[in-house]
C-alpha cells in the first residue's frame, strides 16, 4: 500500500514544502493539496516548490476541476512541471464542489468531466485532443506522462471513474462504503473492456494517532461535514432511499442545514455539527497506530492501493512522524 499526505494550501506556501518534505522522510509517496483558487493560495506555484525540495514525491491536486482551469492550461502546466521535475505528477479531477461553488458557479457536469479527461491526459502526453470542436496539440511536449484520478461517489460517477480514469480516489475510510465503491468501479472498468485491476484505488480520509478520541473527532468533524455537500448532491439526484446509493451514506446528513465554504476543510467548522461521532469514527482513522494499522489492513484486503492522509487538525507533525515509525513500515 502507498502512502500519501493531502493538505491545504494555506499561507505561508513554505510551511506546506516543510510538511510535504516531512512526509517523503516518513516514507510518504505522494503529497496531495486542496485546489479552490478563492479560499486558498495557487497549488501549481506551491507543486513547484515541494517538486523542487524532494526527491522523489509525486505531487497533484485533490481536486482539480475542468472549468476553474480549462483542459489545455491545466495540461500545460502538468507537462510542465513534468519537464522540469521528471513525470512526477498526478491529476485528481472532479466536479468541482468547493472551486465552483465559492465562486458562485455550479459544479461541472459528469459529461463535461468525463470529456476532460481524455483531452488532459491526452494534450499532457503529447497527443491531439479536441477541445471545443478544434484539434489541438501542445507542441513542445515529449515523453510526457500524467495519470488522472477521478474522485466520485454517486452510481453514474463511479462507472465514468470505472471507464475512463486511470485512479479512483474515494475521499472517506468506511470498509463497508469503500468495498462497495470499488466494486462498482471495477465493474464498470470490466464492462468497458478494461483491466479492472489497472484502476488504482485511493481512499482519502483525516487520521489523527492518540488515545483522546474525543478530542480526535473533533479535529476531524469537519470532514463528514466536506463528504456531506457531496452526499447531498446525491440525495438531490437520487432521492432518499433509492437503493441506487447506500442508505449508510446519505442518512446521516438528514439535519445538515446549510454550508459555508469560508470553513471548508478547517477543524471548528460551525457547519459540521450535524455529523454524529460514529460517522467521523467510521470515515477517518482515530486512535493508537495499532487502531490505525488494522483498519488499513482492512482497507488493503478490499483493493486499496493508496491511503492518502489527510492532515487539517492539531497535530500534522506527530501524526506523520507516527505513520512514518510505526504505520506505514507495517503496511508496505
Amino acid at each position: 500500500m502507498d502512502f500519501g499526505v493531502v493538505l491545504q494550501p494555506d499561507p505561508p506556501a513554505s510551511a506546506v514544502v516543510e510538511l510535504m518534505r516531512r512526509a517523503e522522510r516518513n516514507g510518504f509517496r505522494y503529497g496531495w493539496t486542496f485546489d479552490s483558487a478563492v479560499l486558498w493560495q495557487e497549488p501549481f506555484v506551491i507543486h513547484s516548490r515541494i517538486l523542487e525540495h524532494t526527491d522523489h514525491l509525486i505531487v497533484g491536486p485533490m481536486v482539480t476541476n475542468p472549468s476553474t482551469r480549462t483542459p489545455e492550461v491545466t495540461a500545460s502546466t502538468f507537462a510542465t512541471l513534468n519537464d522540469m521535475y521528471g513525470n512526477r505528477t498526478v491529476c485528481g479531477i472532479g466536479r468541482g464542489d468547493s472551486a465552483m461553488r465559492v465562486a458562485g458557479r455550479p459544479p461541472n457536469t459528469l459529461a463535461r468531466l468525463g470529456e476532460a479527461i481524455g483531452q488532459i491526459r491526452d494534450l499532457a502526453e503529447g497527443r491531439e485532443a479536441d477541445v471545443g470542436g478544434h484539434r489541438i496539440r501542445i507542441p513542445w511536449i515529449t515523453n510526457g506522462h500524467l495519470p488522472v484520478w477521478m474522485a466520485a461517489y454517486g452510481p453514474k460517477a463511479l462507472a465514468m471513474a470505472g471507464r475512463l480514469a486511470d485512479g479512483f480516489i474515494l475521499q472517506l475510510a468506511d470498509p463497508f462504503l469503500t468495498e462497495w465503491m470499488i466494486k462498482a468501479v471495477r465493474r464498470a472498468a470490466a464492462d468497458a473492456g478494461r483491466d479492472p485491476a489497472a484502476v488504482t484505488i485511493c481512499v482519502a480520509a483525516p487520521a489523527y494517532v492518540g488515545d483522546d478520541l474525543d478530542h480526535a473527532r473533533e479535529q476531524c468533524r469537519w470532514f463528514g461535514g466536506m463528504v456531506g455537500n457531496h452526499v447531498a448532491d446525491l440525495v438531490a439526484r437520487y432521492g432518499e432511499h433509492s437503493g441506487l446509493v447506500p442508505d449508510e451514506l446519505t442518512d446521516y446528513i438528514k439535519s445538515r442545514e446549510g454550508y459555508d465554504y469560508s470553513h471548508h476543510g478547517r477543524t471548528g467548522n460551525p457547519d459540521t455539527a450535524f455529523v454524529p461521532d460514529g460517522i467521523v469514527d467510521r470515515f477517518c482513522l482515530l486512535g493508537p497506530a495499532e487502531a490505525h494499522r488494522e483498519k488499513l489492513r482492512a482497507l488493503r484486503d478490499l483493493g486499496v492501493d493508496q491511503f492518502a492522509l489527510y492532515a487539517m487538525h492539531d497535530a500534522k507533525e506527530s501524526t506523520l512522524d507516527v505513520y512514518g515509525a510505526e504505520v506505514i513500515p507495517a503496511l508496505r
